[in-house]
This record gives structure tokens, sequence and C-alpha cells, in this order.
């Protein structure tokens, strides 16, 4: 009887390990299925992502990131000549400022960098010799005095047949003797400064003043206070940075390419931040050393602010007039291939309404963004690049843009990044 009972329970037992085996494989089963099911499907609902276009930042995102507005310009970037140079003064508006006497400087008016005008007092320089010169001047004239009475007094006693034609004669010669040297003494004084009228017993004059030949800029000061200096040591130099030119230094084979009057863009080699403009008015026409290059002239145009003789430069030469629209190369973005530029724009970014949501509570109202103040929207166009010159690229947008479109020149790159973190949905 009990080995019945036993033999019963036992049946049961497997019937029921058979059935949770049968669970567990269903179970395991739908799992398998969940898992390979194919992406982006959720349940049984299927969502169609499209890659957002607009976005926004606030005032506070935009001013810490540093984010800087600007235009689609005209430039010429096509059918241009790279050639590299320095900026030069002509020697004629270059000058050294020397004492035409020996002398101690005694004051110096000007500083390294100074403005000055033609004419303009530099330094101050004090000799003895200064004295005597004028001191000369003053005996010369009292001799003139003299020797003008004498010969008076000689052409009389002749005409009265008194005195001899020789003593007339000496007389007269004495007088032209002085005459000159008194000539020759006013214009030394002139040389100095000072002028000969006002040179007088108790005015006499111990300083000479050195002026400037030319006007411009002081590019060196040599001189220094208690130094002796003569003819042949210069108290300053001046640059007229006025008549700043360029040379360029162009290759045989661009050499036809190149004529009076077209237009050169330029930058400094060191410092390719803003951008200069110069116009050829000379052409070279035998090579410079042994380098195989002609050097080319052209005057600089415009704001010459920044730009000192002796600059090396790095220059565009337009070879045509044709314009191309671009931005600048930090105004583009690479992205999945294409290139993009952002605009600021009125259109709203997208908002993204997810069909779990629903299912799981979420109403349409719970799922809007927030609104924020002061946001300013930016819109990715696509656009099609093209050369790259000076900074700048040659671009063509795939689809019309607004008039007078504000484009991003700086800081694109940080929009593009806020774009693409904000495309996903988050579940």
């Amino acid at each position: 009887m009990k080995t019945g009972v036993q033999i019963f329970l036992i049946a049961i037992i497997v019937l029921l390990c058979e059935g949770c085996g049968d669970h567990q494989a269903a179970t395991k089963d739908s799992e398998h299925a969940k898992e390979n099911k194919p992406a982006g499907v959720i349940e049984s609902h299927s969502v169609n992502e499209t890659q957002p276009t607009v976005t926004s930042l606030t005032a506070d995102q935009i001013k810490t990131v540093g984010i800087a507005y600007g235009g689609i310009e005209l430039k010429e970037l096509t059918a241009t000549i790279r050639a590299n140079g320095n900026l030069n003064v002509p020697n004629n508006h270059k000058a050294n400022v020397t004492s035409l006497y020996g002398g101690v400087v005694k004051s110096i008016h000007v500083q390294l960098g100074s403005p000055v005008r033609k004419g303009q007092v530099i330094a101050t320089i004090s000799n003895p010799q200064f004295i005597q010169l004028q001191e000369e001047y003053l005996t010369t004239g009292s001799q003139i005095t003299l020797a003008e009475q004498e010969y008076s007094r000689q052409v009389e006693m002749f005409q009265n047949n008194a005195g001899a034609k020789k003593n007339l004669q000496t007389a007269e010669t004495e007088l032209r003797v002085l005459r000159t040297k008194r000539a020759s003494l006013q214009k030394q004084i002139q040389l100095m400064g000072i002028s000969p009228s006002r040179v007088s017993n108790s005015g006499l004059k111990s300083g000479l003043s050195v002026v400037a030949p030319i006007s411009g800029t002081i590019s060196n000061l040599i001189a220094r206070i208690g130094s002796y200096v003569d003819a042949t040591l210069p108290v300053a130099e001046i640059v007229d940075n006025a008549s700043l030119h360029l040379d360029l230094n162009i290759f045989e084979k661009d050499l036809p390419l190149l004529k009076k009057g077209q237009i050169i863009h330029f930058t400094l080699t060191n410092n390719p931040v803003n951008e200069y403009d110069a116009v050829i008015f000379s052409i070279g026409s035998a090579f410079e050393n042994d380098s195989k290059t002609i050097p080319v002239h052209a005057k600089v145009k415009g704001n010459k602010a920044g730009l000192i003789d002796g600059m090396n430069i790095t220059g565009i030469v337009s070879l045509t007039n044709v314009l191309t629209p671009s931005v600048p190369n930090d105004a583009i973005v690479n992205a999945d291939g294409k290139y993009y530029i952002f605009i600021v724009t009125d259109k709203k970014p997208e908002e993204h309404h997810h069909e779990d949501e629903k299912e799981h509570g979420h109403d349409d109202h719970d799922s809007e963004p927030a609104t924020m103040e002061n946001q300013i929207n930016f819109e990715k166009i696509e656009v099609a690049v093209g050369v790259s010159d000076m900074g700048y690229t040659a671009i063509t947008p795939v689809s019309n843009l607004p008039t007078n479109a504000k484009v991003v020149v700086k800081g694109a790159f940080f929009i593009n990044a806020k774009l693409s973190n904000t495309g996903g949905h988050e579940h």
C-alpha cells in the first residue's frame, strides 16, 4: 500500500517539473524575441527620427562661449598669386636728425615712437664755440661800420684830389671782405637755429636747437643727455610711415600675370589678424640677387595702424575681379561629411514627443520644454565650400539664405555640439 502511494506522488512531482520547464522556456523565448527586436521599434510602434536643425542658447551661454556674428562677405579668393615680401619706407622718407656743430646734449624733447613735424625741436646741445660765433658776428658788424666810414672818407678825398686812388681801393676791398664775412657768419647762425637779428651783446645763446628735417615718427633715439654729438653722429632717426609700401618677391612664371594698378591683400606673417590692401605701382625689370624673383612694389592704402618698416608680410595678388561669397574659416563646421554654417533665425527649436511617454501616463503638457528668456535661436545651414585663403573660405549655400543673414563667425563648433547633444530622444 505504501509503495503505491509513493509511486503516485513521484508521478505528480514529475508532471509539475515538466510544466515549470515549459513555462521557463516560453519566458526565455519571449525575452529572446524582445532582444532581437529591430532598432528604433518601441513595442508595436516605430519612430521616424530626423536630425534637428535649430537650437537655442541663452545670453549667458553666448557670452561665456564668446560667440561673434558677421555676414557673408565678397572676397577675391580665386585666381590669385601668393607671394612673400616685407614692408619698406623709401629712403627719401627716412631721416637722421643731426647737428651741424658738435656739442653736449642738454635736453631731449621726444621719445621713441613720438610723432614729430618738420622743424620741430628734437634736442638742444651746448658748446662754447656757439658763443664765440655770435661774438664774431657782432664784432664783424662793428668793423663793417668803421670800414664804411673809412671808405666814405677815401671817396671824398679822392674826389677832391686829396687822396691817392690806392687808398680808396684798399678801403673798398676791406669793406667788401668784411661784408662777405658777416654774410657767412649770418648763415651759420641761421643754421644754428638762431635769428641773426636777435643776436646782441646781452642775448648771446649757448644752446643749439636740433630740429626734425621731415615729419614722421621717431624710430630710434640714439643720443643721451650729457653725451657729445657731432655732425657724424645722429641724435635720432625719423621714419614717415605715411609713405609705407610693400616689396613682393614674384617668381618669373607669374610676372606676365601682373600689371600696375592690381590690388594686393596682405597680412603680417607673424600676426595674420588684420588684412590690409595695397596697389601695385612699379614692377622690377631685373632679378633680385640669386633668388630668381622680381621685386614688385605696391603702395599701402587705407589704415596703416600697426604697420612698421621692415615687417614681413604674406600677400595675395588678385588676378581677376571675380568676387566670391565667403565667410571666416571658423564659421564653418564639418559634420557627417558635410559642411554647415549657423545663422540667427526666428524659427523655434524642434519639440520631440514620445509615444512611450504617453503610455507611461505623461501628457503633452508635461513633455513641452520649459521656455527661457533672452534666448537666441540658431539654424544649421548646409553649404558647399570652395577655396580657402587669407582666413576666409568661399561657400555656396545649398538652400536659399535670408537677405542679410547674421552668420556665427566664432563659436559655431559649440552651437553644433549643443545641437548634436539635444538631437536624441530621452526616454
